[in-house]
């Protein structure tokens, strides 16, 4: 397996793991009235600046989710899913960056909505 190194390996992430989002009874439902067509492009410019500093995303990643009530199960779901995901495609620098930072994303997001 290669490391994610660019923009179609963060595609083939994103599109990977919100299939399993989709079909996963705990998330699913937070994602039925999404436009994925307008959704997984914003994804992939996400991490590919977060991975491969891509620049010019600006858009606030924690604002998007305040108003969902999301739960800790939730987040640690996010998390495994992404984890998964990123394990059965890549192995490598970026690969763990990708999991160091969804964990930190999630937990940064489950604490700002306990707070807000």
């Amino acid at each position: 397996m290669n490391d994610i190194t660019t923009k179609q390996d963060v595609e083939n992430l994103v599109n990977t793991f919100y299939e399993k989002v989709l079909q996963d009874v705990e998330l699913a439902p937070f994602f039925t009235r999404l436009d994925f067509k307008a959704h997984l492009p914003k994804m992939v410019h996400f991490w590919s600046f977060v991975l491969l500093d891509e620049p010019g995303y600006t858009t606030n990643v924690t604002d998007k989710h305040m108003q969902m009530p999301l739960e800790k199960l939730h987040f640690d779901r996010w998390i495994e899913l992404f984890h998964g995901t990123v394990n059965e495609l890549f192995t490598g620098e970026k690969a763990e960056m990708a999991k160091q930072r969804a964990t930190l994303i999630g937990w940064t997001i489950q604490n700002k909505i306990k707070q807000g």
